[in-house]
């Protein structure tokens, strides 16, 4: 058997950050990468315009990875000979796992599960986004094949299967391999505390005694912060039916002052629970309700601000008056992402996981000293995408793995494997199973 006739798997990049990875799997003259997102640093204060692919290179925000970028891109063919067979893999919407794909070559087929697919183009439609594709309009989103859930997809000597999972990523995904001698399983952002633990345990199930286990490990990132009482492992809620409870409390506590609240884009299911429970009516900025009407065609109140533009596929008898809002206390549960200065002073401001995400960026804490200069109360409610500690013990123990990689963790030496062997590999490292 010859080293073409193994498995080999690269680390190309997200391996001692928090995003990021980028992976390939290879077998003789087949081989997939997964996924194709940008490690997050705010603090190099890089706009999308300066995000090209030699900075992207320099700050390792991506992986180096030959034969996949466009090579109109990167100046450098894709060697067809020693590739027959190419296919690449997104799990999930956030940026440090999808914001690079359009510099995927455009031959290359990309998967994804089915939600991401439809919501990916919504999402990327002024542009800001996705990083763009070569040659085309900065508003272009490159194809990306939705994949059936659990049916498998051939890549020459290579089987993909991608399966429903649970993240703060509205149809997050995780993905098992298969070659002629190896299975492996990538986890993208996984959790247990979600909407969906069970289709979890159900690819946990399918995933067990991989011969790699590819896991994501941002729950063991800050050791430091593990005994913190004030911590927001102790203050917030534990799981998602929590958070959507405490916002539903906060509207009984309150029921004559104003109430305003914003969440990440992309963490749809949330957003859709808090419609759906909230005693009040939830109104959402224009930008939010096409997003919602474009990928899922869900119909919700909205309204827009001064001046904006009008979006055609929204229901005029839903729309509501910006200044009936603002002086609103009681009737309406309403997304804000700009204009917070117009809020009333006494109000109550509700910042679930939106942007500025949290202290790490530095844009975080002038945001809420803002609201309290304004007499606003600012709330954070969050509720982790991601894994804790003893969740990850979980995971790993339900899987039992012949090989455990930890990724997308500042500390990926304190994930232990008690069933077989723990790797740590380095940026571009190969290994062969």
């Amino acid at each position: 058997m010859t080293l073409k006739d193994k498995t080999t798997v690269t680390f190309y990049n997200g391996l001692t950050t928090i995003g990021g990875p980028m992976i390939e799997v290879a077998y003789n003259k087949s081989h997939v990468l997964f996924d194709l997102g940008e490690v997050y640093r705010p603090e190099l204060g890089l706009k999308l315009e300066d995000e090209d692919f030699k900075t992207l290179i320099k700050y390792k925000l991506i992986g180096d990875v030959p034969d996949f970028y466009d090579p109109a891109i990167t100046g450098k063919a894709i060697d067809t000979q020693k590739w027959e067979h190419s296919a690449a893999y997104i799990s999930h919407l956030h940026l440090d796992h999808s914001k690079v794909l359009n510099l995927l070559a455009p031959e290359i087929p990309l998967y994804a599960g089915p939600i991401t697919a439809n919501l990916l183009p919504a999402l990327n439609e002024k542009g800001d986004f996705l990083l763009p594709a070569a040659g085309h309009d900065k508003t272009y989103t490159r194809e990306i094949i939705a994949a059936e859930y659990k049916k498998p997809i051939q890549v020459g000597d290579i089987t993909l299967e991608v399966w429903p999972s649970d993240h703060d990523a509205y149809g997050a995904t995780g993905l098992i391999i298969h070659t002629p001698d190896k299975m492996i399983s990538y986890t993208g952002d996984i959790r247990l505390h979600g909407y969906n633990p069970d289709k979890v345990h159900e690819y946990l199930q399918a995933s067990k005694n991989s011969d790699l286990f590819i896991i994501e490990g941002t729950g063991v990132s800050w050791p430091e912060e593990k005994h913190d009482e004030d911590s927001e492992e102790f203050t917030g809620p534990q799981n998602e039916k929590e958070l959507t409870e405490e916002i539903i409390n906060l509207q009984k506590e309150n029921p004559a002052r104003q109430i305003t609240f914003n969440t990440y884009p992309t963490n749809v299911e949330r957003l859709l629970n808090i419609i759906n429970a909230s005693s009040r009516t939830v109104v959402l900025h224009a930008k939010r309700a096409h997003l919602l009407k474009a990928s899922l065609n869900k119909d919700i109140p909205y309204y827009y601000l001064p001046g904006e533009e009008i979006f055609a596929d929204l229901d005029s008898k839903l729309e509501l008056p910006y200044q009936e809002l603002l002086q609103d206390t009681s009737k309406y549960l309403w997304q804000i992402d700009s204009n917070y200065d117009e809020l009333m002073e006494g109000g109550l401001y509700i910042h679930s996981n939106a942007e500025p995400l949290g202290d790490f960026d530095p844009a975080y804490k002038p945001f809420v000293d803002n609201f309290a200069k304004n007499g606003i109360e600012f709330k954070a409610l969050r509720c982790s995408g991601h894994a804790d500690e003893e969740e990850l013990k979980e995971i790993i123990q339900e899987v039992q793995p012949q090989i455990l990689a930890p990724v997308h963790t500042l500390h990926p030496e304190l994930e232990e494997n008690p069933y077989g062997k723990r790797i740590l590999p380095e940026r571009g490292e190969t290994i062969t199973l």
